[in-house]
């Protein structure tokens, strides 16, 4: 849309073939660079990707600002209105960035997941926050080339720093709805940008954007029973709850492939919960060959899907369609809650923080409150897990491995369903 934008804007301005031969060839150069990267991307890797490709269109609306101001300051065209927006496109492409840069690094493991941020990070924010207002102020009343560049300048460099930490704040579990919200923030700046040149596509666009991003954000954050505001603002507490101590539980109970496969043949239905961890083991063939076993041999078996499953909304609904497995087997967590006290065995895959029983047992763990797929209601539960140590993504052990009905199958999530599969066939 972007792109089709600034074309018809400038053909429609006037523009000689030789300058959309440019716009033509900046195009191309992109979208190569963007087929580039989006082949090597794989399913695991998409949510941090989204994250970096908004970081770039929070770069575009900063540079289209700085540019629309270079272009209009000179010639004294400079409006209340062009003022506004431009400095609106600052901050928001501003934050964008950096917030989606830091995101990426959280995701990709560059960065740590814990939250970091300066004392009273929310005053540091909010007064970095009113600059933007003080610089759209300042270039209202005096609106020459020397002001805007001060003021502007003290808008971009605080609202990047805002940016980033703001984002370096929010750790855990918190960080999909992160990528969200900022999908927003790029949209809002989209939608300044085409008020700035006076564009109505991108400011429809960038409306669509924003509001789908902000209703997407609202949903993930029902789903974690949280709100927005505890998420981006709530202080951080170092000796007070949010915490995932260390715990002491019974000795686990392993398993083994066969004897899984035995206990799955003899249940009358299965409830298979997939994770992060099956996306990044690549199972998710496998694991849609075995339900299909399953269900030849008359076996009711099922899909449960928690809302914020893997690191992004609907990542693991895509990896099940692209395995093969029917739609109507796949259900959501409130769809399967209910069954679960009926079903005879629930297959865990690579999941932990949703179906922690912590979220509803232990006021103080850091995920205390979320909704959960409750498996430990099952009669049996498995679960395909690399090793004992490795924790969630909020960072907390998780009681129901080492329950008297769950037995744990170590190992990688595809080499275990593989085993599986065989010991199926």
């Amino acid at each position: 849309f972007g792109v089709a934008s600034t074309v018809c804007s400038q053909w429609l301005a006037g523009a000689t073939a030789a300058g959309l031969a440019g716009v033509g060839g900046i195009a191309a150069a992109g979208a190569g660079s963007g087929l580039a990267i989006a082949s090597r991307v794989g399913p695991t890797e998409l949510p941090q990707t989204v994250a970096g490709f908004h970081s770039l269109v929070g770069a575009a609306a900063v540079a289209t600002a700085v540019g629309e101001f270079l272009h209009l300051a000179p010639l004294g065209l400079l409006t209340p209105v062009s003022i506004g927006a431009i400095v609106a496109a600052t901050y928001l492409g501003a934050i964008t960035t950096t917030g989606s840069l830091v995101a990426f690094g959280k995701l990709n493991g560059a960065l740590g997941s814990a939250p970091v941020s300066l004392p009273k990070r929310n005053l540091v924010n909010a007064l970095l926050s009113a600059v933007s207002l003080w610089a759209a102020a300042r270039m209202m009343r005096s609106p020459t080339l020397a002001v805007g560049r001060a003021a502007l300048a003290a808008c971009t460099a605080a609202s990047l720093f805002v940016g980033a930490h703001a984002t370096l704040a929010i750790g855990g579990a918190d960080v999909p709805v992160v990528i969200t919200c900022l999908n927003s923030a790029s949209g809002w700046a989209l939608c300044a940008e085409g008020f700035m040149l006076s564009s109505t596509l991108l400011t429809t666009v960038g409306a669509l954007i924003g509001f789908s991003g902000a209703l997407l954000t609202q949903d993930m954050c029902v789903a974690m029973n949280r709100d927005i505001g505890s998420v981006l603002f709530k202080p951080l507490k170092t000796n007070e709850g949010g915490s995932c101590e260390v715990k002491s539980y019974a000795p686990h109970t392993e398993t083994s492939a066969d004897a899984l496969a035995e206990r799955l043949l003899s249940a009358k239905s299965v409830v298979v919960v997939p994770g992060y961890g099956l996306a990044v083991a690549k199972a998710q063939y496998a694991v849609a060959e075995i339900a299909s076993k399953l269900r030849a041999r008359g076996v009711k078996a099922q899909f449960a899907i928690h809302p914020v499953a893997g690191r992004m909304p609907g990542q693991l609904n895509v990896l099940l369609a692209e395995a093969g497995v029917p739609y109507d087997i796949v259900l959501e967590m409130e769809e399967i809650n209910d069954e679960l006290p009926e079903t005879d065995v629930v297959l865990v895959i690579g999941a932990s923080d949703t179906v922690n029983s912590d979220a509803e047992d232990d006021p103080g763990s850091a995920i205390a409150g979320m909704p959960v797929i409750r498996v430990w209601e099952a009669g049996n539960v498995c679960v395909l897990k690399r090793s004992m140590g490795s924790v969630g993504y909020a960072g907390c052990d998780n009681p129901v491995f080492y329950n008297e009905n769950t037995d744990m199958l170590l190992g990688d999530a595809k080499a275990s369903c593989d085993a599986l599969n065989a010991a199926l066939a």
